[in-house]
Parts: C-alpha cells; structure tokens; sequence
C-alpha cells in the first residue's frame, strides 16, 4: 500500500454527500490468445482519498493519462473498482450489483465530454431525454414528454426541439442536451467529465453558468472533471490535484490558487493565461520536462521525480507522505512543500 496519510474520516457528518477511501482502480495487461495469463497491470488508480459534501463542486484537475476520467468511471460503476470504498449516502457502491447498483444510480448522473458521441445520432432528443425516465417508469408517456420539454426549457433551448435530431444543434446546444438527460432523474451528484473542453471558448461560459445555476436551483452536486485549471477555477469549492493515477494536493479553491504546496501544481498554475500583457511577459513559466511516465512502470519515491525541478535524492527513494499542510483542510504529498510555497 501506498505510503499516505487519509483525510479525516467524514463519513459521519450529515452534510457528507460522497466519501471515497483508499480507491484503486488497476486494468490487467495479459498475454496470450487461448490461454491468457496477467502479466502486469496498468495502476490508472492508485489509492486515493477524498469526500464531497451536498450541494458543492470538486474540481478533479491533471494532465491526459493522470486518471481523471478512470475515477469518474469508476464511482459511477461503470468499472468495478480494484479495491477501496466509494460511499455515497453512507452505501458503499463497491459492494453493490444488480438491481440494487441499479436502482442508487438514480442518483449518480455523467455528463461526457463529447456531446455528439454521447447522443445517439438515430434517435429524437425528445427519446434520448426521456429515456432514463422511462427506464426507471417516472410516470406516465405524457408526464414524460411534459417533463421533456420541461427539461428543454430549463437548460435554455426551445420545447418545440423535442422532435428534431442530434445533428440538427451546435455543440453547444448539443452538450444543453446532455445537461438536460443527467437532470431527468433529478439526481443529487452530478459527474461532469470534461463538458466544456469540445466547445468554442465563446459557448464555454454560457455552459459553465448554466451548470452553476442548475446547481443553485436543485441543490445540485457536482464532480467536476478538467485538465484547465482556470475553467475549475470559476466553478469549484475544493480542488484536487491528479498525477498519475494520486490525488498530490486538495484545497479550497483559492487556498490551492494563491498558496500552492505541491511543484506540480505550480507548474499547472504557470501556464494559465494571465489577461494583462504586461504581467504576462514579466512572470515565469515552468516548463515540465518529459512526459507523464507509464501507469504500468510507476518511478519508484515520488512519481513526480522524474519532471520536477526541484527533486532530490529522497525523492527518487522515499514516497512522500500525503498529509495536512499549512492552510484550512490543505493536503500535499511533497517533500519540500515549504519551499514550493515560497517559490510562488
């Protein structure tokens, strides 16, 4: 097991929505045609820690390949996880099958990041809308069309739509589809993998404030799935912070913004765009070296080592503990925290 310290337990306090512990999500790699045997795994997962409460957004935030959307997947059981709880009202969804996964996921709803490739090109949005209604017989076919075009009216497209097709609409309007599918249910968390990083930076703040309002309305929850720190900037309470496959740091959102425990985090902030030229070309950029390296061969000590600019000996041989730092419920798996922050 992983060298970390948990978060506090949270599981007893009532306003706690979701509360994950020690998750792992591992993919076998085999070998063979007729006889085919495990030869290692890739650790997308790898032991992470972290809770959500009621009516608040937790932006989860990394680069491609950090198992951002592995973790999304997996709390919505898509895939079953390795090891670990994933408690959701207190009901551990790891150890639930069959009817009963079925029946809680009235309550777990995805947004994904490919509006069109989540819509079935041959059916109505109307159908695609009402079908989890249907699944779980919400009432009645004209209490559903009714609520469809209720749906339709909340996320700001017209009613008279209900009949037309997916490929009749803009990405835009496409991904109000998708918002508007996840809400037919009225479920209380809300994963969001990605929503806005297929649309025009013109359509993403019309989307991100629709999202912030229908949290507002129905006391919505949501997990909000980016690798644009600047985009989880505008929508979340907490941050956490993914490198291959761990939770590095987690923070309130503007704790993790102005005082950073962790290099990798740091690098993250660098590059987001600062509006005012002048600041822009005065403040430094880290540029990480290399790539992200392979979930199936993880580095040994801290799997940041290889691309921070400040790794040391213990780096390379000891894993960092993931413990409390300074701040208000701020958590890092860092060596040289202190430093990290001065150097901001």
């Amino acid at each position: 097991m992983a060298n970390i310290t948990t978060t506090p337990d949270t599981s007893v306090a009532s306003n706690t929505l979701l509360d994950v512990r020690d998750l792992k999500m591992h993919f076998p790699l085999t070998r063979g045609i007729l006889f085919q045997r495990t030869i290692g795994h890739v650790r997308a997962v790898d032991g992470i820690d972290f809770s959500l409460e009621r009516g608040k957004t937790l932006g989860l935030v990394g680069e491609s390949g950090s198992g951002k959307t592995t973790i999304g997947r997996t709390l919505i059981r898509l895939y079953k996880p390795t090891t670990g709880q994933i408690l959701f009202n207190g009901q551990d969804l790891a150890l639930l099958n069959g009817e009963q996964l079925r029946q809680i996921r009235k309550n777990i709803q995805m947004i994904f990041q490919d509006p069109y490739a989540s819509l079935n090109p041959r059916f109505t949005i109307g159908s695609l809308i009402s079908e989890p209604m249907q699944v779980y017989k919400t009432g009645s076919s004209k209490e559903i069309r009714e609520r469809t075009e209720e749906l339709l009216q909340i996320v700001g497209l017209r009613p008279e739509y209900i009949d037309r097709y997916p490929h009749e609409f803009s990405g835009g309007q496409r991904q109000r589809i998708v918002v508007a599918r996840a809400l037919s249910i009225n479920p209380e968390l809300v994963i969001a993998d990605e929503p806005v990083s297929a649309l025009d930076v013109s359509i993403r703040a019309q989307v991100l404030n629709l999202l912030q309002r229908l949290q507002k309305q129905f006391n919505l929850t949501y997990l909000f799935i980016s690798h644009d720190l600047s985009v989880v900037r505008h929508v979340a309470d907490r941050i956490a912070v993914m490198y291959l496959g761990r939770i590095v740091e987690l923070a309130d959102r503007d704790e993790l913004y102005n005082n950073p425990q962790h290099p990798y985090t740091r690098a993250l902030l660098s590059a987001i765009p600062i509006p005012d030229p002048l600041v822009e070309r005065q403040r430094k950029r880290i540029i990480l070296s290399g790539d992200l390296p392979s979930p199936i061969n993880i580095p040994t000590g801290c799997r940041f080592h290889t691309r921070c600019p400040m790794a040391q000996q213990i780096c390379r041989e000891v894993d960092p503990i993931y413990e409390r730092k300074e701040g208000h419920d701020h958590f890092a798996a860092c060596h040289f925290s202190a430093k990290v922050s001065t150097a901001m």
